[in-house]
Formats: C-alpha cells, structure tokens, sequence
C-alpha cells in the first residue's frame, strides 16, 4: 500500500507499480482524477464571498445586524482599502505611513457582500474584545497608543452609519496585548492576562488597579506559552482559565483559584504555540460541563524559529464539573497549529485554518492544513473526527472563523507577514469565504426548518414559544439552540458557547406551523445578558437563526 502525496488516497501496490508503464501525462491525469473524486465525496463546500476585502481581518465578529466587522492592526502601512476622503489619521508608530489614508477595520453586509470601510485611530495589534448585553462591542488593549485603550463599536442597520468609537475613559490599569475577554453573568466584561500582565481587570472597572493572578505567572515558560488564555464561563459561576499546560477553576469575585486541574499531556496550548479550545454545548439541567482542547505547537518551535517542527494532533477533553475530573486523550486525523473552532448549531464543532508544521508569530509555520474536521460529541472515543472538503486557500497566521446565522461558516484572514506581503509562498490573504457544513447540502433541504417567529426579547427562566415551518412532516424533537457572537482572533473565539434550551414537542397549530414551547436559561451563568442567534435544529439540520436578546 502506499498514501498518494497529492490528496491521501491509498492505492495498492500492484496498482502502484502499473503507473511505472504508464505515461507521465496519464499519470498527472490519473492522480488529478483520484483528487476530485476523494474531493467529491468529502462533507461540507466552499464558496467565495469576497474577492478583495481590502484588509486581511485578524479579528472578527458578527454583530446583530447581520453585518461583520473585520479589524486588523493600524500601524502595518498600506493596506488595500482607502479611508472616506478627509479621514486620514497621522501615526507616529507607523514605521511606513505617517499620514495613513488607508483603512483597516471595514464593515461587511452579508446580504449584499458589499464592504465599508471604518475608522480605528489606536492600535488593534493582537487585541481582545466582547460583547455587551445592548449587542455594542467592546475592543480592548494592542500595542503601543491602544496599549490601554479601549473602544467601542455600536453596530446598526446596514444603510445606516456606524463607526468605532475611542473611549477616553475608563482606560485599562494595565496594558493588554494579547489578552482574553470574557462576559460575565451580570454583563460585565473580565479582560485576564496579556504579555507582561499576568493579572485581570474588569469592564467597568471594579478595582482602582489591577488584580493579580498569580496562576499566569505560574503557566509562563520561557518562549511564554501563556497568552491568550481560553477562558470558559460554567454554569456554576466560575471560570475555567486555561494557559500553556495547566487549568483551574477560578472564582473572578473573590479572585481565589476554586480548583486546579490535571496538566494536559502534549506540550503547550496556548500562544505562540497555540491549538484552540471550546466549551462543548449546555443542556439539560446545565450541571455538566465539558471543554475541549485541541492541537498546539511543539515546545521550542517558537523558540527555534522552526517552521517544519510537526504540530501536535492530540486533544484534551474534561468534564471540569466532576468531582475528580481527568483528561481523555484523543487524537485528530491531522497535526494542527492555529486552528479554529467553531461551535455549529448542532453541538458539534468545526475544526478549520491553521497549519501541519511550525508556530504562531510571522512566517513562522508551514503546510498548510486545508483540510476541516467535524468533530462529533456523541460519538464514541476514536470516532469523534470525520474530515471535510478540503479548501483552497492557506489560513495561517492571524486567520479567523465565526459561525454566520445562516449556518455558515465565515473564513478571513491569514496575514504572517509584519507588514501586506503578496509576494510569498504564503501571502497576505485578502479574499474572504464561507464554509457550508454538510447540513446545508441540498438533499437536507427538506428537512431544514424556517423559524418563521419568535420574540425579539426573552427574560431569564421565562416560558416562551417559538413557531418554525418544515418541508417534510416533523418526527423527534425540534431543538431550539442560542449560540453567542464570538469575537475570533488568534485561534480562539472569545465568548464563544452554544445552550440547548428546554423544549417541548413539536405541535401543529393547525396553519401549517409547529410551535414548540421554549424555557429560557435560568440566569446569566448559563447564558450571560446580550444578543444570540437562536437555532431551531431539526434531525442535525439548522434554521437560518433569528436574534434574540436574553435579559434579567
């Protein structure tokens, strides 16, 4: 036997030996043809959405209008989209620009795929942000004037007129670059870590300083390993703060370390040697919960400058609310740095960007992984992964993903370069993408529900009704999922969780619609206040989701 280099198809070897008498141009043919077969039949398509953004996005987030903001650095010189006329800003930290004339954050209307440029006047170099509980996003930290800065986007209609907003005050206590933000149950925003900022602060502020976290500086080594720590808000209150190899459960009120997990086996996690992590969907009676940890770089990769150290492909998965919770190892069809993962309606996770070989920081990673996995929950260990459709397009560095309310998957970014470079093995990547998971395929289309109603407002606890129209006759339950608008940077989608809602049957009402009677998270630790996008799923497919504002 032997495994085709072109695309993974493993041929045996008396047909191997066959291509020796075969001529060149027939065996070009022939492995072109094993490629698009093998790509046919893999889950899941692409498609271009945007031919030239303008920017390559190193941050994005879906706001509740339908539109996205893409947001990259200020100080990288000449990008390829222009500010209006007379709203050039003058840079002193621009080692290329010091008028700059050029945007680099913009607006994208997903109805249209038209963009807008906006106006960012501090530094956004590897930044954090959240959303509030009024759907305004709140940007944190970068390098240099926006060191500690904060600012805020307060999205609107798409023929309406919104742009970023620089507060003057509050400011942070501490400079943040490459921090994480997290929402808490009662709407405020904690911002932990950073380089050089082993500590948290919150949004609006609650201390006159800083507060230390020691179990930063305890996860720090010397190529750091601890920056942008996954942070995990459970049900029970507390936060699951991840950074290099380590975990605890910390009590963000009392700034007191609950609980300390068991190290994860298979080298650091975080930045610059980063996989990704996500929390895996609340259900039932929210009591348990799961986090995932998947991928990472080799340690001293980073340390090495070496962009051919294979990355690691195993994943850590714990249930952090047992008693005595242990990691369950498990590996991935590829080795994988910087990739992202996606929580689908569904509950399963999408695994996507990110390369084979290599570390975070510039041209510092190589071979690319093009290929996607879904990684399946329920499923039993060794079964989890199933790999998707290949895409085209390198993501590496400073690439993102973010779930779109039509069920798609969002794919911008890759720059791993110091400045736009499109001259390199890996260039600049402007063009933007949607993934479509298999449950969009057309021979799915009969059982895709269509929420039809739902209310804009839902309190906590609060019974509510939801009514969604099906092709086919509705057989099981109707499930109606909220899934967070995460901000994604970095291989982690901050804020990110997906809560499956107490639900009835689904009953027709007699005008071809099923209602499908809803109970709301009890409190703000299930699901903290803001906008979600609310999911009817039904047999694993998803409606095209409605917004929703969960609030006390």
């Amino acid at each position: 036997m032997f495994l085709s280099p072109t695309n993974g198809i493993v041929l045996n070897t008396e047909f191997s030996l066959s291509l020796k008498t075969m001529g060149s141009q027939n065996v070009l043919l022939l492995i072109l043809w094993f490629t698009v077969v093998a790509h046919a039949d893999l889950p899941g398509t692409w498609e271009l959405v945007v031919a030239d953004a303008g920017i390559a996005s190193m941050h994005t987030a879906v706001t509740r209008f339908n539109t996205v903001v893409l947001l990259d650095r200020t100080n990288i010189g000449p990008t390829r989209k222009l500010l209006p006329k007379g709203h050039c800003r003058r840079d002193p930290h621009d080692a290329v620009l010091k008028l700059d004339c050029y945007a680099h954050s913009a607006l994208l209307d997903l109805k249209t795929n038209q963009l807008r440029p906006l106006t960012i006047l501090t530094d956004t170099w590897c930044s954090s942000a959240q959303f509030l509980p009024d759907g305004s996003l709140l940007q944190s930290g970068g390098d240099l004037d926006g060191h500690k800065k904060f600012r805020k986007f307060t999205p609107c209609e798409p023929t309406a007129f919104c742009d970023w907003e620089e507060l003057q005050k509050p400011q942070l206590h501490e400079g943040r670059w490459y921090a994480t933000n997290q929402i808490l149950p009662d709407g405020s925003i904690i911002i932990v870590g950073g380089r050089a900022a082993n500590s948290v602060e919150f949004f609006p502020p609650r201390h006159a300083a800083a507060v230390q976290f020691p179990f930063l500086a305890a996860a720090e080594d010397n190529q750091m390993d601890n920056l942008y720590p996954y942070l995990h808000l459970l049900p029970n209150g507390n936060l699951f703060v991840f950074a290099n190899n380590k975990a605890v459960l910390y009590d963000f009120d009392k700034n007191l370390v609950v609980r300390e997990f068991p190290p994860l086996e298979g080298g650091p996690r975080n930045y610059p040697s980063a996989g990704s992590s996500a929390m895996l969907a609340l259900e039932g009676d929210y009591s348990a919960t799961t986090v995932v940890v998947c991928g990472g770089a080799q340690y001293g990769a980073y340390l090495e400058r070496s962009v051919d150290t294979p990355a690691h492909g195993s994943c850590g998965r714990i249930v952090v609310t047992q008693s005595d919770p242990v990691w369950e190892m498990e590996d991935m069809p590829f080795g994988r740095i910087m990739g992202d993962m996606v929580m689908l309606p569904t509950g399963e996770v999408l695994i996507i960007n990110g390369a084979q070989a290599g570390t975070q920081g510039f041209e510092l990673a190589s071979n690319p992984c093009l290929y996607p996995l879904l990684y399946r929950p329920e499923q039993p260990l060794g079964l989890r992964f199933m790999t998707l459709n290949p895409g085209s397009i390198p993501r590496l560095y400073h690439s993102t993903a973010n779930l779109l309310p039509d069920g798609r998957v969002l794919i911008a970014g890759s720059n791993p370069h110091y400045f736009y470079k499109f001259k390199a093995e890996f260039p600049t990547e402007l063009r933007i993408e949607a993934f479509s998971p298999e449950y969009l395929a057309a021979d799915r289309a009969n059982l895709r529900p269509a929420l039809v109603e739902a209310p804009e407002t839902v309190r906590y606890a609060a019974a509510f009704d939801v009514f969604v129209s099906v092709p086919l006759p509705v057989v099981g339950i109707v499930e109606v999922n909220l899934a967070s608008a995460p901000f994604a940077t970095h291989s982690f989608s901050h804020g990110q969780r997906l809560v499956k809602l107490a639900v009835t049957g689904a009953v027709p009402d007699g005008s071809g619609l099923y209602k499908i009677g809803c109970t709301a998270p009890p409190n703000g630790s299930v699901a903290p206040p803001g906008w979600y996008m609310v999911f009817a799923v039904n047999q694993g497919v998803p409606s095209v989701a409605r917004w929703v504002q969960l609030i006390s």
